[in-house]
């Protein structure tokens, strides 16, 4: 039997300035029939995704609510980050955690943790927590990670973690702690430049990255995220090869649930790189109400990288889960205060006013959506 291609495999039949010429040929007669349909096919996303569709933002919004509420009912899911570390080994010219970036490199020890935890229990009813780390395998890997998720575990039901790519074998012994999901993002799926924004480190290596995926699908990670950093290259390119990986991912790994987030570049330290691309506000709601309509079922995430405004706006428009009171430093609920952010924060809100904000628009919010003991 014929060995199944993965996608690091497959991505080299999509030639990047043939797709984003498709897309930017798409014209009105494209986007109707797409939005008409309740099958879409990758065609039909990159209609949606053109700068044909942004006259019918509001006929996109409409259908995005609908299959949002068919799908998720009146719910937002909250969810916290507790940043471990911002050590890393990569040169990623656009990130705060550079390895060349002059900043102090922490660490945190397991008393730390604790005292992270219960800063984070004072901030609210949080029971999805995302771990993160920068990329330094030899001083924070898997059996680092490891002992993160077994502090955590007793206080939260739902541990996702975005941290280096890691083996099959790896992943596969997370699960068995109590790792729920894992998110990792390609940044870019525009191979013959990626190098450009990834110079030196494991994070350079393209193929490792992108196959993760596979690996976590075979390893029964129960939820997988994916994610393109705006700013890097054409973003309506490099939602459409998202949108191809996820129909590959959805084919060969069917009992895993996928969430996608399109983070716009914000700034960090290390100010040197400024981006390529600017989305606005209207084009990053197309893509998010693009994904909905492509995808019923799909978890969208929105981080405090975006506008009080703008977060609001999509709370009932497509978006599923809001990170809420966040901190994008180690140690920034109790042990040091803002000296290390990977990014800065757009929403300083607490997650109480955020609380406040969503039901004021009839929604609930979700602490809560999985619990270890299913696994």
């Amino acid at each position: 039997m014929q060995k199944q291609a993965t996608f690091k495999e497959l991505i080299d039949d999509y030639d990047w300035d043939t797709l984003q010429s498709r897309i930017y040929s798409s014209t009105s007669a494209d986007v109707e029939a797409a939005l008409r349909k309740d099958r879409h096919t990758a065609d039909d996303f990159m209609a949606l995704v053109s700068p044909a569709a942004m006259p019918y933002l509001e006929q996109m919004a409409a259908l995005s609510r609908k299959y949002t509420q068919q799908r998720f009912g009146h719910t937002v899911q909250f969810y916290i980050p507790l940043y471990l570390t911002n050590s890393c080994m990569n040169h990623c010219i656009y990130c705060g955690f550079n390895h060349n970036n002059d900043i102090r490199r922490i660490i945190l020890t397991e008393e730390q943790i604790m005292r992270e935890i219960a800063a984070i229990r004072e901030i609210g009813d949080f029971r999805h927590i995302l771990l993160v780390t920068g990329e330094n395998p030899r001083d924070a890997g898997t059996d680092y990670i490891a002992r993160a998720i077994q502090l955590v575990k007793p206080y939260f039901s739902s541990i996702s973690i975005e941290v280096q790519p890691l083996t099959e074998e790896d992943y596969s012994r997370l699960t068995t702690l109590g790792l729920n999901a894992v998110y990792c993002y390609q940044e870019t799926y525009r191979k013959d430049r990626y190098k450009t924004y990834h110079p030196k480190g494991m994070k350079s290596k393209f193929d490792w990255r992108l196959d993760a995926f596979d690996r976590m699908g075979r390893a029964g990670v129960h939820k997988t995220g994916l994610g393109i950093l705006i700013g890097l290259e054409d973003w309506r390119t490099d939602a459409t090869l998202m949108a191809l990986h996820l129909r590959y991912l959805q084919k060969n790994y069917w009992k895993t649930r996928y969430s996608v987030s399109f983070p716009r570049m914000r700034p960090h330290e290390g100010k040197d790189f400024q981006p390529n691309v600017l989305m606005s506000d209207s084009e990053l709601a197309q893509i998010i109400f693009a994904y909905r309509i492509f995808d019923h079922d799909i978890e969208i995430t929105l981080s405090t990288r975006e506008s009080k405004t703008f977060r609001d706006c999509m709370t009932t428009l497509g978006v599923t889960s809001l990170s809420a009171g966040s901190k994008t430093d180690p140690g920034g609920y109790a042990v040091y205060r803002n000296e290390l952010e990977q990014w800065t924060v757009n929403d300083n809100r607490t997650a109480a006013e955020v609380l406040h904000a969503v039901k004021s628009q009839g929604y609930e919010v979700v602490w809560k959506d999985w619990d270890l003991s299913l696994q």
